[in-house]
């Protein structure tokens, strides 16, 4: 027994025995009172209120002193505490927005909170004394439920992804945690389950699944998406002895909608080309957007070469019917490249290389048609990588020249102005043909950039023959659809005639007939703003490009130069001196020169003077050549 509790009990007896004294002192004056030694009144108006308060006390002081002894008094503190953790427990388990069910060991539901009803549906009269069971999805097997209750028996707990029913029937994911509870001898006495609804993170789990695999636009399988589908279809074509198709596929001129109706517009079309792809195509094909205006279809069973050209048709003529879109009436064309498996390709992203080769041959060969791959194409390709690497490399390293055309007066035969074309003097290879590198430089983009040296070049050349006294009235620079279609060709212009001190009036910008037709409002604001420089405009190889009599007339042009097919065959083919006379006609008419190039002859020289021709280059007058080497005096005569 401890010293404390020793103390408290003596404090406690000698409480109980001042109480005991205290009442036999009251009973010795109550009998003094009845026996008369004391006076009754007094007796009354003092003891009966002393007693009485003095006894309340001492009962008082003793009870507590006894109960703290006892510890009565700190069960009482542990119970009302037990009281109040027992409050909180219960708002947090109602509280919680995780749902929380209890059973017994039977398996039977004795509790349920708020946020299972919520999640479940279920009310709580519904569940109580039922088995969770009642639950099941039919998701999971036999053996799931199995592991489960094998690893309450092991560890007394379970976490995981299951799949429950709710109320309404609907079956949703939960991420479930069921804990064993043992009571203080360790036995068993309830299951707690708590769990929360997934299904918002299972939803954007498979969102951006989808969007990792899907274009936005059109919800078309991406590259991404393709290229594991044709690694797929090739190893079960290997298998099966199959052969199969990759159809790359690139709308034409569709900028052109772009800059004309609008992006808007142009994202209808995409969603509508995607839309008449499907309807077009079933099971066994799967169709993607690469992107832009690049789409592809991946054929798993095309053992031959006919079935994919059919394929390729079968797009084609789709595409006879216009797209009606906000308004709009589109008809768009399209150039389809083909590549087979095993024939041309051994792997998904060969035969998707291949198929681009072969799409590169089709809008080559003038669009709105299919090209198939061939062993030369992939030589062609990797020679196309290479030089655009060394062209990228000629450009830093200063390896380009600026070679000059004289270009004649038919009439007098005077030499009366020259054009500026660009050669590469390759260190190892000489001196590369323009139709090498050319191609290329428009394709990676690097036209624009060379066109822009060449510009400069030309007009300080020109500076330098009038110091010297050469009298030219022109000299003339190609302008590409790269750099036509920049904003920023005006300001380049003006630069370029400013830190050079040329005359505008001396600088001739041509520009080709195409790049006119790409966007014809923005080409016309174009020229527009350049005449304003000074300078001189012509349309180049006229008569290639589909031209608008409507739309040329209210170009602010000079000169139509007669592209040099249609000099080829003079004066004996019959279609070219027509084409030729009627060129001619149309620009004497609009009050414009026309410039006839590639003669090679006397004879088309003769043929173009007598019809009117203005003036005239070709070889027949002079090759391009370096500066140094122009001949100013001599030239030939037309007979």
């Amino acid at each position: 027994m401890s010293v404390s509790y020793r103390n408290g009990l003596r404090a406690a007896l000698l409480y109980l025995l001042l109480s005991m004294a205290w009442l036999q002192l009251s009973g010795y004056l109550l009998s003094s009172f009845f026996d008369g030694s004391i006076d009754r009144a007094l007796w009354q108006q003092t003891s009966c209120y002393a007693w009485a308060v003095v006894s309340a006390v001492l009962i008082f002081f003793a009870r507590a002193r006894l109960l703290r002894v006892l510890g009565a008094d700190r069960w009482l503190r542990h119970q009302q505490k037990d009281r109040e953790r027992l409050r909180q427990a219960a708002a947090v388990f109602d509280c919680t927005r995780e749902g929380v069910l209890v059973s017994d060991t039977q398996g039977q539901i004795v509790h349920v909170n708020r946020a299972f009803m919520e999640i479940t549906g279920y009310q709580r009269e519904e569940v109580l004394g039922r088995q969770p069971s009642m639950f099941k999805s039919g998701h999971h097997s036999v053996d799931f439920y199995q592991a489960m209750f094998g690893a309450l028996r092991q560890s007394g707990e379970w976490s995981g992804e299951i799949w429950n029913r709710r109320k309404s029937g609907e079956i949703y994911p939960q991420w479930q945690t069921i804990r064993a509870i043992r009571d203080e001898q360790g036995e068993l006495t309830h299951y707690v389950a708590v769990f929360s609804d997934i299904s918002a993170i299972k939803d954007s789990e498979h969102e951006l699944a989808h969007l990792a695999h899907h274009d936005p636009l059109t919800d078309l399988p991406n590259r991404l998406l393709l290229t594991d589908r044709a690694e797929q279809a090739l190893a079960s074509a290997q298998i099966h002895k199959r052969g199969c198709a990759m159809l790359m596929i690139d709308l034409d001129h569709f900028k052109m909608v772009n800059d004309s109706l609008g992006h808007n517009v142009g994202d209808q079309l995409l969603k509508a080309f995607a839309q008449r792809l499907r309807d077009m195509f079933g099971p066994g094909v799967t169709l993607a957007r690469l992107g832009g205006d690049e789409f592809a279809v991946l054929a798993e069973s095309c053992p031959q070469l006919v079935q994919a050209a059919a394929l390729a048709q079968r797009i084609l003529d789709g595409l006879k019917e216009p797209f009606q879109l906000d308004g709009h009436q589109v008809l768009i064309n399209a150039s389809i490249g083909i590549s087979l498996f095993p024939s041309d390709a051994r792997s998904a992203s060969q035969l998707l290389r291949n198929a681009d080769a072969a799409l590169f041959k089709a809008k080559s060969a003038g669009r709105n048609g299919y090209a198939l791959y061939t062993e030369e194409l992939t030589a062609h390709a990797q020679q196309r990588v290479e030089t655009a690497f060394e062209l990228r490399r000629a450009l830093d390293r200063q390896e380009l020249r600026v070679y000059y055309q004289p270009v004649h007066d038919l009439a007098t035969s005077r030499l009366v102005g020259v054009e500026a074309l660009v050669r590469w003097q390759h260190p190892h290879r000489g001196l590369v043909p323009p139709a090498e590198f050319i191609p290329i430089a428009e394709r990676t983009g690097m036209i624009a950039e060379i066109d822009a040296w060449v510009m400069g070049e030309a007009c300080r050349q020109m500076c330098q023959w009038q110091a010297e006294g050469v009298v030219l009235s022109f000299i003339a620079v190609n302008v590409s659809t790269r750099l036509f279609a920049r904003s920023e060709l005006y300001q380049q212009v003006a630069q370029v005639l400013h830190d050079t001190g040329l005359d505008p009036a001396y600088l001739e910008l041509e520009v080709t007939e195409s790049a006119l037709m790409d966007d014809p409002e923005v080409a016309l604001e174009q020229m527009h703003r350049l005449r304003e420089l000074g300078i001189r405009l012509a349309i180049d190889d006229f008569g290639t490009g589909y031209s608008s009599l409507l739309r040329l007339k209210r170009l602010p042009v000079q000169k139509l130069k007669i592209d040099q097919g249609f000099v080829a065959g003079l004066p004996w083919d019959e279609d070219d001196a027509a084409i030729s006379r009627v060129i001619v006609a149309l620009a004497q008419s609009m009050g414009m020169q026309v410039h006839a190039e590639g003669i090679e002859q006397m004879e088309q020289a003769r043929f173009l003077l007598d019809q009117g021709c203005d003036l005239g280059q070709g070889y027949w007058f002079g090759r391009p050549m370096p500066a140094s080497l122009l001949d100013w005096d001599n030239a030939p005569q037309i007979l």
